[in-house]
């Protein structure tokens, strides 16, 4: 039997009024994160787009509204709210519910390991825990961060891992591709506001086909790795991301071969592959069982990050 509650407050004419109740009944901050959460779950919303749950969601979705930092929320908690600004957190509650969009899409912005850039429905939102790995420079796998004169990112998407790349290994040019122009323009501008022109250059065009003949000590790549099944079981939020950064053929692995196929012309004698194949171990083991890569781990990844080196690869 359906729940009435979830039925009247997920029906578009009862939502309208109990957004239009709540603006004019919550006071404090607390008050709006509460209610926020509530309408989250009530909702069955699916997150990943740099929260995993309500709460923190609600908080990034609110203080945006607010025009408060990010991460900066104890000492307004019960604050209380003007009606203009209770009317646009629950605004932008209110789309996040009904429209299904990432709250990166709502807010035009994405915070990935301390790092903002902006994105559009053009791109798909940073999150690749690659940049976790990144922040540590590689480390043991980089002996000499500053050593590192020349890396690739493939799919670089809004250019995201280029970026903190660039950031991380302060001596490297970097090299970032995407197929799409769309995203690339995304990326140009999340450069320029790096101010990383002089030592970041994008490239449109098919994986290694888009380059110069250059060959790097670092590639790194998030690139659409999603199997077909799975593609068709995707929650309606990761629908409103181009289908091109996802889908990744029958099992996953179309671009992944054609990556680790090209690798080794492309690195340098001690170069490595960093490349992320979110949940597909299974099918990379399938398609690569001559492959023994090392399994890089962060903090909310496991088995979802490969690393081979240039001697493997040409083994």
């Amino acid at each position: 039997m359906a729940c009435p509650i979830l039925g009247s407050i997920v029906s578009h004419s009862s939502f309208t009024e109990h957004c239009h109740n709540a603006v004019d009944e919550l006071r404090t901050l607390r008050d709006v994160l509460r209610w926020s959460v509530s309408q989250f779950n009530a909702h069955q919303l699916s997150f990943g787009h740099g929260s995993d749950n309500a709460w923190d969601e609600a908080v990034y979705l609110v203080l945006f509204s607010l025009n408060l930092p990010p991460d900066t929320l104890e000492p307004f908690l019960d604050c209380r709210l003007t009606k203009q600004e209770r009317q646009r957190c629950i605004d932008m509650v209110a789309r996040r519910c009904s429209e299904r969009l990432p709250a990166a899409y709502l807010t035009g912005e994405a915070w990935l390991q301390g790092y903002k850039f902006k994105v559009d429905q053009r791109c798909i939102v940073p999150r690749s825990p690659i940049s976790e790995l990144l922040m540590q420079q590689l480390t043991p796998w980089i002996e000499e961060p500053e050593d590192v004169s020349s890396v690739l990112d493939l799919c670089t998407g809004s250019g995201c891992l280029a970026i903190i790349a660039a950031n991380m290994f302060e001596n490297a040019l970097v090299d970032a591709v995407d197929l799409s122009p769309d995203a690339l323009a995304i990326a140009q501008e999340n450069v320029q506001n790096y101010e990383l022109e002089d030592r970041l250059q994008l490239f449109q065009g098919d994986l290694y086909e888009a380059l110069p003949p250059s060959r790097y000590q670092l590639i790194i790549s998030n690139p659409p790795y999603v199997n077909e099944g799975s593609m068709q079981a995707l929650p309606e939020e990761y629908l409103h991301e181009p289908r091109l950064a996802f889908a990744g053929g029958d099992d996953g692995m179309v671009l992944v071969r054609r990556i680790i196929e090209g690798a080794a012309e492309r690195l340098t004698d001690n170069g490595i592959l960093v490349l992320e194949i979110g949940n597909e171990y299974a099918n990379f083991v399938e398609a690569f069982p001559h492959l023994d890569p090392v399994w890089l781990s962060t903090e909310n990844a496991e088995d979802q990050i490969l690393l081979l080196t240039k001697e493997q690869l040409e083994a």
